[in-house]
């Protein structure tokens, strides 16, 4: 990325250009923002207090939450910030610095999604051998190799979408530094850049996609042979949490990225929206008010702290 691109500035035009429209919106994305940090730190903390929850599905779901976390801040105070202030310029190095992160967490999700669809699939088609194929050295192993697929993936998006020449407009059609708006930036040729980004995209979205298809059709072939239907009903049960998840995380994100740059739409900066700061928010919801294992781990919590805040009073009184 040579040339004199540190000294560009863009300017982010932002969700709206009305003055009377920023202070109410601020307001709803600062409260979904705390919601996002308040839900998923809850999730994380949960978890590592509640020994029935310390199984594959729940050290994935871990993650998942403190993606969430990061995936939202890296956009989300920006956002805020700029909603109050007049001046949204952004230097080169931040929003090349704001892509590759927010790639980065957003390809982490995709794969965290295929790793808990894998993990359904073998929990419900062989449950003896459960144990033995998630165990805890497969599950960081899995975790690790995402983590470090996104990294690359991230570097190479970041390297198509800000190593061309910029010489002309500086506005950012958008709220955050997202691949088709600062394309449009570019003055160079971008068709090699947008088959590139184009096939990563699709190795990562859909190829995790696929794996997410195929254990819901081998996990939907063994329900269907189960005798009990209400052995089939625990186990739909089990997978319906994870399916609106996948649900409102891939919908929008086939809408957004699996698109040609020339049928954008205005409709892009609220598919925006859903997915850098609603799912985020609704995540912890449907992993929590969905699960019995949750509600019933969130309740034993509860009891025991109760309890140690009791006994804590009544030792206090006495002295």
């Amino acid at each position: 990325m040579g040339g004199n691109h540190t000294q560009i500035k863009f300017i982010l035009l932002g969700i709206t250009d009305s003055p009377c429209a920023q202070t109410p919106l601020f307001v709803l994305f600062l409260l979904i923002y705390i919601v996002t940090l308040v839900g998923n730190f809850g999730i994380i903390i949960l978890v590592r207090l509640s020994p029935s929850l310390h199984t594959p599905m729940y050290f994935f779901l871990t993650h998942f939450a403190f993606i969430d976390i990061c995936y939202s801040t890296v956009i989300s105070p920006r956002m805020l910030a700029d909603l109050l202030s007049e001046d949204k310029t952004i230097s080169f190095t931040g929003c090349m610095m704001q892509f590759l992160t927010f790639a980065f967490f957003g390809t982490v999700e995709c794969h965290l999604l295929a790793m808990m669809a894998y993990d359904r699939h073998v929990a419900i088609c062989q449950p003896l051998l459960y144990v033995t194929i998630i165990s805890s050295r497969v599950c960081w192993q899995l975790v690790a190799s995402s983590y470090l697929f996104a990294f690359l993936s991230a570097i190479i998006y970041t390297w198509c979408v800000f190593g061309g020449f910029f010489c002309g407009p500086n506005l950012i059609d958008h709220f955050f530094c997202d691949v088709v708006p600062v394309l449009r930036l570019v003055c160079s040729d971008t068709h090699s850049s947008e088959m590139v980004i184009f096939a990563f995209i699709t190795i990562n979205v859909v190829g995790t996609s696929l794996v997410i298809l195929l254990s819901y059709i081998s996990i939907l072939c063994t329900v269907l042979r189960m005798c009990s239907a209400q052995s089939r009903a625990r186990a739909f049960h089990t997978c319906t949490s994870h399916l609106m998840a996948v649900a409102l995380f891939f919908g929008t994100a086939f809408f957004m990225y699996l698109q040609p740059p020339s049928s954008h739409r205005s409709l892009d900066k609220v598919a925006s929206i859903i997915y850098t700061m609603v799912t985020p928010m609704l995540n912890p919801f449907i992993y929590s008010l969905r699960n019995k294992e949750v509600k019933g781990a969130l309740i034993k919590c509860t009891r025991r702290f109760f309890s140690h805040w009791q006994h804590t009073r009544v030792l206090s009184s006495r002295t």
